[in-house]
Formats: structure tokens, sequence, C-alpha cells
């Protein structure tokens, strides 16, 4: 076992980051598109270490695809790939991750796509 084991422990972590900075975020959740960027702006200098909380949560999602390629990659060197039913569940997953980050932070036009730009 080396440390390319551990990028599944840092997904997890990765996740927990996500979702906990995404709750706080969403608090302060505005959805007219016209006090959008007031609501960034008030989440930045208004709310306690908002600025931190949006930092981590736009930062913790690059972090999380670097862990879950590194895991993949991990998978790929030392030939996991020869379980089909895991590699399959995985790949699975992987699509998954990849959809919902689409329709959720790459599609919207709205308030939720000001957060991490």
């Amino acid at each position: 076992i080396s440390s390319w084991w551990n990028f599944g422990s840092l997904l997890g972590l990765c996740l927990i980051i996500q979702i906990l900075t995404g709750l706080f975020l969403a608090m302060h959740y505005t959805s007219d598109t016209a006090t959008a960027f007031s609501s960034v702006a008030h989440i930045c200098r208004d709310v306690n270490y908002g600025w931190l909380i949006r930092y981590m949560h736009a930062n913790g999602a690059s972090m999380f695809f670097i862990c879950l390629f590194l895991h993949v990659g991990r998978g790929v060197y030392y030939g996991s790939y020869n379980m089909i039913e895991t590699w399959n569940m995985g790949i699975v997953l992987l699509f998954a991750v990849m959809a919902t980050a689409f329709m959720g932070y790459v599609l919207p036009w709205g308030q939720m796509s000001f957060w991490g730009a």
C-alpha cells in the first residue's frame, strides 16, 4: 500500500466539505437574478467568514475532481480494472458525478453559477 491509496478518503473529505459549505452558502441564497451579484457581495462582506466559505466551496470542487481523477489513475496503474463489477460501478459513479456537476454548476445561468465564478 502506498500514498496512492489515500485518495478515496480525500474524496470523502472533499465531499463533506462541499456539502457543508454548500448548505451555509444556500442559507444566503436569493432566487432573484437582479440581486444575484449583491448576494455574493453580501456573503463575502457581511457574513462571518463568508469569503472563506465561498472560496472553500469553489476550490473544494476543483480539489474533489483532482482527487477523483487521481483515484481513477491509481486504479488504472494498479490494474483494478480486472475486477469487472467494482470497476464498472466506479465508472457509473464517475459519470454520475460528472453529470451532476454539469447540470448543477456548469449549465445554470442563475445565482448558483455566480458563487464559483
